[in-house]
């Protein structure tokens, strides 16, 4: 694998190289780096100089990316991994879990599902007692929820802080099922 600076200067050679005759004798008067530089400045003002970098660039960072993958995929799952070009070519998976499912392997990291926390449990609970409610609406459906969901976690914050449950209505029924969750 080629370093930031090996790529640098692989590109100022292959921009010396498409400048052409003029560089040579700007490259014995200055140097090599900054003679490529001024190429670099020449290739980009113009419109076929833009597109030859760029398809040179490319195809180089290309090659470099998959001799590095191929070359990973081989230290990690040994010599099998040299299957997955032609599959690869089917179906484009992304390198290291194409290789990894060839070799018979979990390749992809398996991401816990955050847990949900006891106060999320409890606006949960007190929105569903707004919806069975028809203080907000028809049952079923909630008329204003914005208003709602402030109601419920007001009351649960309320709950979850040693507050005591309303004497009556929506919010009882909201404090106590924050409540029984909360407990």
């Amino acid at each position: 694998m080629a370093t930031l600076r090996e790529r640098l200067k692989a590109a100022e050679t292959q921009l010396a190289f498409l400048a052409g005759g003029a560089t040579g004798a700007a490259v014995s008067r200055v140097g090599a780096i900054p003679a490529a530089r001024g190429a670099a400045r020449l290739a980009v003002g113009t419109p076929q100089g833009r597109a030859v970098l760029a398809g040179i660039s490319y195809s180089v960072l290309r090659d470099e990316l998959n001799a590095r993958d191929q070359a990973a995929a081989e230290e990690r799952f040994g010599p099998r991994a040299g299957i997955v070009e032609p599959l690869r070519a089917l179906q484009p998976l992304p390198l290291p879990i194409a290789q990894a499912t060839i070799a018979g392997m979990d390749a992809g990291a398996k991401i816990r599902k955050k847990a949900v926390s006891k106060f999320n449990k409890a606006v949960s609970a007190g929105m569903k007692q707004v919806k069975a409610s028809t203080s907000n609406g028809k049952k079923g459906s909630i008329k204003d929820a914005k208003k709602a969901f402030a109601t419920v976690t007001k009351t649960v914050s309320k709950i979850r802080k040693g507050g005591k449950v309303a004497k009556k209505g929506l919010l009882r029924k909201i404090g106590l099922a924050a409540k029984k969750v909360l407990k």
